[in-house]
């Protein structure tokens, strides 16, 4: 088995993908164990993909993946990790904001032990209002719904140990969350500060709608982390609470017409009908869980769907494989 896999996502980056080669090489060559990169073409509509197959036809230990479309990043990455053979896995972006020379400060944290090393963009140069103030407030709240202590969980510059990131499902847009999601598998993390230089060449791909979709993506981690394996927990506690509040409304509602013989639809009509709507949706958050905890033992049960769809695959045979199968 190799010892270390570089996994690079790139997407309409042909003004970068030589450069980022050239300088990952460099640094795994003077880290002196085996290695291979994995190079995931993410529907690029450039050079791109041209470039990374100029490379695969010179250097057998470059992997190229294309994807068929664009998926996004969550699941060009997803692709570059079922691929990879490496005992450890290092994820990072493809654009150069992301310095080689600082990987064998990932691999040594490895090395100490830990499943998990995340890199920490402690000075940022980017956008204050557009991207800084959005990040750190999606990360204070990734840290305390996650209870994982790091600072920077949106960057894709992270070490993994191989068992550890086979074992997490991705899919959506959920890269960002492998710490979080890593913790409730019981992996052991830390953070590492990390460089954050501007972009040289090429266009950046995200925006200020992306800053928003990771709030919406907040609240799935959190549901994930505590009621992954057990739905009913959840929308049974909501199920059986309107249920109860609602029957004991009409329980009153019932003994205030047996006593008093009043015209309760007339006079507490309102009331008649929150008791109904609240036993009615009791009755569906049941349900609801229910279904969530069947979908839960398909999901034990079934067989692993990748969420992307692999156009092909391109690696150069070295010499010695050429000559053990001749």
């Amino acid at each position: 088995m190799l010892k270390y896999s570089i996994v690079v996502p790139f997407h309409n980056e042909e003004e970068n993908v030589t450069t980022l080669y050239d300088r990952v090489k460099h640094v795994m060559e003077q880290v002196g164990d085996s290695f291979e990169l994995v190079f995931v073409d993410d529907g690029s509509r450039d050079r791109t993909y041209r470039l990374l197959e100029e490379i695969a036809a010179v250097d057998s230990r470059v992997l190229v993946i294309k994807l068929r479309r664009n998926f996004g990043q969550t699941s060009a990455l997803a692709a570059g990790f079922d691929h990879a053979q490496g005992e450890f896995v290092l994820a990072m972006d493809g654009d150069l904001q992301h310095e080689p020379l600082e990987i064998p400060n990932f691999l040594a944290k490895l090395e100490e032990g830990y499943d998990v090393v995340s890199g920490w963009r402690s000075q940022r140069g980017d956008n204050f209002v557009m991207r800084r103030i959005p990040s750190m407030l999606a990360n204070k709240l990734m840290a305390r719904f996650s209870g994982v202590a790091i600072h920077d969980f949106g960057t894709t510059f992270k070490a993994y140990r191989r068992e550890v990131i086979q074992n997490i499902p991705l899919y959506g847009e959920m890269h960002r969350f492998i710490p979080a999601l890593a913790s409730w598998y019981g992996a052991s993390i830390c953070e590492i500060p990390i460089s954050n230089p501007q972009r040289v060449a090429g266009k950046s791909h995200y925006g200020i709608g992306r800053t928003f979709r990771v709030f919406f993506d907040l609240l799935t981690i959190r549901f994930l982390l505590r009621y992954m394996t057990r739905p009913l927990h959840f929308f049974g506690t909501i199920g059986a609470t309107g249920m109860l509040t609602g029957s004991l409304l009409a329980a009153w509602l019932l003994l205030h017409k047996l006593l008093t013989h009043h015209d309760v639809a007339g006079e507490h009509g309102p009331l008649f009908m929150i008791a109904a709507v609240l036993i009615l949706a009791g009755i569906q958050m049941l349900g609801i869980g229910l279904l969530g905890e069947l979908q839960v033992r398909h999901f034990h049960t079934a067989n692993h769907r990748a969420p992307y769809a692999v156009d092909r695959i391109l690696r150069l045979r070295s010499s010695e494989e050429s000559m053990h199968q001749s």
